[in-house]
């Protein structure tokens, strides 16, 4: 497949990278600065700003689909879906955040007490841009949030898929970058989730 990856050279974009690129797919790596972006088979880097919607819907045209790995606050979802919308592809995926997911029946885990106030913006930035797919009457969207603690690890393949609640077990609540990237990649080779949420967890 050609997929377009937005945020190339962070830090779940990069694990993304990576990971499509061993699948064999054909992925325009795009990031602020292409030079941080891995040199890997199949990989084109290419400069693009996430606040130039005309640019990017340029750079996305002609894919099978299209990733956006990057910042809440640094981004802005409305153009980055505009973007998506104009480039004419089919498929646009999300790396969302933990901070809607529910820990109790209505109680999105932002909301607890014990939410860490660092990360709140970004945690409230990314329910908003959920909600604003959620509004969206045609485009084939899929949003899959990380676990709370989301952080580098090993490729293990063994985890477990959610819908909008919030998985954890007896170490607490957490994801590899490197295993989330696998439940992205195969979510777009094998579509389960098309116009929904979805979580991976240990």
């Amino acid at each position: 497949m050609k997929i377009a990856l937005i945020g190339a050279s962070g830090q779940a974009g990069s694990r993304l990278l990576r990971e499509l690129s061993g699948r064999g797919h054909s992925v325009t790596a795009i990031a602020r600065n292409p030079s941080r972006i891995a040199a890997l088979p199949g990989v084109t880097a290419k400069a693009g700003d996430v606040y130039d919607a005309d640019a990017l819907a340029a750079l996305l045209a002609g894919h099978d689909a299209a990733i956006s790995a990057v910042h809440f606050v640094a981004s802005d979802p409305r153009l980055l879906i505009d973007a998506v919308k104009r480039s004419g592809v089919p498929r646009y995926l999300v790396v969302g955040g933990a901070g809607s997911l529910e820990v109790a029946p209505g109680v999105p885990l932002v909301s607890t007490p014990d939410f860490p106030a660092a990360y709140r913006d970004e945690a409230l930035a990314g329910a908003a841009f959920l909600d604003l797919l959620r509004q969206e009457p045609d485009l084939d969207w899929t949003f899959l949030s990380p676990s709370a603690l989301f952080v580098p690890g090993e490729r293990t393949g063994q985890f477990r898929l959610g819908k909008d609640q919030l998985l954890a077990n007896e170490s607490g609540s957490s994801i590899s970058f490197e295993d989330y990237a696998i439940a992205m990649a195969d979510e777009i080779e094998r579509p389960a989730h098309r116009r929904q949420r979805f979580t991976v967890g240990y």
